[in-house]
Formats: C-alpha cells, sequence, structure tokens
C-alpha cells in the first residue's frame, strides 16, 4: 500500500532533497503551484543527483488534453527532452565518456511569443531552439516529481520512474534573464515563483524520503 505524507501548508525544504530511493511506478511528489495561470512563457530549475543511464522523467506537468503539456525528461546521459503541448526539442552535450553519478543543476525555459526554447546545465547555455510559436500551456495541471504522466495525474512506468536525489525545485512564470541565471548559480532567487522550494505546496506518496541535501 501507497504511503501519502499530506501537508497542510507550504514547507520550507532549503537545504533538504526529496530521494527516490528505488525504480516503481508508485512513488512521486505531487506539487501545486502558488497560483493557477495560462502560461505563455515559464522556466522550470532544479537540482538533480543520480546515477541512472536509462531514460526518466524529472518535471511532468501533465493536463487533461495533454499528459505531456509541459514535460522535462532525460532519455540517456547526453541529452534533455522538453514538450511543450506534444511538441519536442532535444538538448545534447558533447561529453561522451563514460557516465558518471551527476550533480546538476537543470533549468528549461520557453516563451510563446517566439517559440524559443533554452535549457541551462550549471550555469550554460545549450543551444537555444524553437516550438509551439503562438501556444499557451493549459493552467489546470497535475505536476509530478519522480514520474512521467501518461494520464492526468497516473499512467507511471517503472522504467521511467526518477531514482536519485532532488532539491531545489522551482517554476515561474516567465523567461529568466541570463542575470536571472547568474544569480541562481550564487544562491540568488529570482522573485515570484510559481513553485516555491523555499515554500512548498507538496504531497508525497509512497516510497519518497526528505533528507538534508548535502551537495
Amino acid at each position: 500500500m501507497a504511503v501519502e505524507h499530506l501537508h497542510g501548508g507550504p514547507t520550507d525544504l532549503e537545504r533538504k532533497a526529496f530521494i527516490f530511493p528505488v525504480e516503481s511506478n508508485t512513488a512521486h511528489v505531487v506539487l501545486r503551484p502558488a497560483r493557477q495561470q495560462p502560461l505563455t512563457s515559464f522556466t522550470v530549475c532544479l537540482r538533480s543527483y543520480t546515477d541512472l543511464t536509462r531514460a526518466h522523467s524529472l518535471f511532468s506537468y501533465a493536463t487533461r488534453k495533454a499528459d505531456n503539456e509541459l514535460l522535462l525528461f532525460k532519455p540517456n546521459p547526453f541529452q534533455y527532452n522538453l514538450y511543450v503541448g506534444w511538441a519536442v526539442v532535444t538538448f545534447s552535450t558533447a561529453d561522451n565518456s563514460v557516465p558518471k553519478p551527476l550533480r546538476e543543476h537543470i533549468c528549461a525555459s520557453w516563451e510563446s511569443a517566439t517559440g524559443i526554447a533554452e535549457l541551462w546545465l550549471n550555469g550554460v547555455r545549450l543551444p537555444r531552439k524553437g516550438m509551439k510559436r503562438g501556444y499557451t500551456i493549459d493552467p489546470e495541471a497535475s505536476i509530478v516529481l519522480g514520474q512521467e504522466q501518461d494520464s492526468f495525474g497516473g499512467g507511471f512506468h517503472i522504467n521511467q520512474s526518477f531514482v536519485g536525489e532532488m532539491t531545489d525545485v522551482y517554476m515561474w512564470g516567465r523567461m529568466l534573464s541570463p542575470e536571472d541565471q547568474a544569480a541562481l548559480q550564487n544562491g540568488g532567487r529570482p522573485s515570484d515563483p510559481l513553485i516555491d522550494w523555499q515554500s512548498l505546496n507538496h504531497e508525497i506518496k509512497g516510497y519518497v524520503v526528505v533528507k538534508p541535501s548535502q551537495w
């Protein structure tokens, strides 16, 4: 039986991490944004520490019309897929060495006006891509860490589950500037996040543990 941990209000998780200790098709964390609004731009940032070499989900935002309305997914150690409204762009790193456990700070951004998508990895922007120009992301969403949703709030597959540690999860309703990205690398926090790690509305379901981040 899945264990559920309910949180009645926002929790400050600074210097803490969600630990996903084992593969499963049940363990996940549900996030609830400070407000729901249609999105014509966004930035999602998080820190990930894993030794997975298989595909896994990092951030899943599903709506009733599209389970891949907004998805940050890592198909292998050297690529990052960003989905918006079922469209996808792939960002690749140049490192083809034997993968090691990676501590990564990942920020993915997109804006409707130009369709431009960005991925920042440890403070460095990879070459920009484009998709879904003129699109608006629906506000009614199921937002999940640890699993990839194939239906609204469910449809999990063990071979896409995240195993490792995750911390400093944020989301903004805008594309962060290069100055914002630099501030993030130095411990700053751009204003007005929709999802705020230091004031997080969340619900843990299944085997997920909160511990000091230690990194």
